[in-house]
């Protein structure tokens, strides 16, 4: 275990609207505003999303499990922001419920907000972590 010990910084509420997108749109937060390290939480309702709800099996790399929403859901989960080299790598884990069905993983991509969605940005300073692509499992790790 690895880690490090930082202070609170800003505190950014954003209003995702219909049809934004939220992965995007948070990592354009993070570039605008010079947020090296931080945390997000989100609450709302999204229309679109690709999630990776665990790997094929426990091997190296690991072959991610796609789901899509393909619907309006409810969401709610957290993430964290880390830079990977000049970008900022948004990492967000929800849970996504429509009706009586609730799907729990990794959102990825097509992140597209319905109605609307809030996000909290709390800035983590005086870490200095970032992510690194990992050569074992081929994905972009934080590292301390």
């Amino acid at each position: 275990m690895k880690y490090q010990t930082g202070r609170q910084g800003r505190v950014i509420v954003v209003r995702f609207e219909d049809g934004d997108d939220v992965i995007t749109g948070l990592a354009e937060i993070a570039r605008k505003e010079g947020i090296k390290a931080g945390t997000v939480q989100i609450v709302g309702g999204m229309r679109e999303g690709d999630i990776v709800v665990g790997p094929e099996s426990e091997e190296m790399p690991p072959k991610p499990v796609w789901k899509s929403l393909g619907e309006s859901h409810e969401v709610f989960g957290f993430g964290t922001i880390f830079w990977q080299g000049d970008e900022p790598k948004i990492h967000f884990h929800g849970a996504f419920g429509k009706k009586d069905m609730v799907k729990v993983g990794c959102l990825r991509k097509n992140s597209e907000t319905f109605l609307v969605l809030e996000a909290v940005i709390i800035e983590i300073e005086g870490v200095d972590a970032k992510r690194e692509l990992d050569p074992v499992s081929g994905m972009a790790l934080l590292k301390i």
